[in-house]
């Protein structure tokens, strides 16, 4: 039985970083859940994460951020690059499969198990099954309407799920 699907967006706009994840699991071709909650704060709600895969292996990688956020006083940077070196060469963590973004008020950053840290270029960044649409979506928003950050998630989460089968339109969006 395999677990199929996500989609998580995050920007930063006006000073505003707002994330959001649909709430729908997927097993084969089924919908097993509506209401999943994929986007959470951490770090004393300074931190938001998202996350797409494997969902215990998700909350175990979210766990491990959240550890090396209090090691390295809440630095984002030095957590997520410590992650990403752990992640990568570390038996036990090689097997999860997860990606995942996580943001502080400042900057954002995708993390992944080949060892990726990556802050985008553009202020937006989409992961999972439907993440390039709603990337897409929240850039044009972001271009041509006078939407605020939450707004603009909520906007293109909901174009996201209108043409990915695996996303659907329970969304759930945290902001800093």
């Amino acid at each position: 039985m395999a677990f199929h699907g996500t989609t998580i967006l995050a920007i930063k706009h006006n000073d505003v970083i707002a994330m959001a994840g649909d709430g729908q699991v997927t097993m084969n071709t089924t919908i097993v859940k509506h209401h999943a909650r994929k986007v959470r704060k951490i770090f004393n709600d300074s931190i938001l994460v998202g996350f797409a895969g494997v969902t215990a292996d998700a909350m175990t990688l979210t766990e491990r951020l959240d550890e090396k956020l209090k090691r390295f006083n809440g630095n984002l940077e030095r957590a997520a690059v410590e992650l990403g070196k752990d992640w990568r060469t570390d038996k036990y963590l090689r097997r999860l499969e997860a990606v995942m973004i996580a943001s502080d008020k400042n900057r954002m950053f995708l993390i992944s198990g080949n060892g990726d840290v990556i802050e985008p270029d553009e202020t937006v960044i989409g992961i999972g099954s439907g993440g390039m649409g709603a990337q897409a979506a929240a850039m044009a928003l972001i271009r041509h309407t006078g939407l605020n950050a939450v707004e603009i998630v909520r906007e293109a989460m909901a174009i996201a799920s209108s043409l990915c089968i695996y996303t659907n339109s329970e969304i759930n969006v945290e902001s800093l």
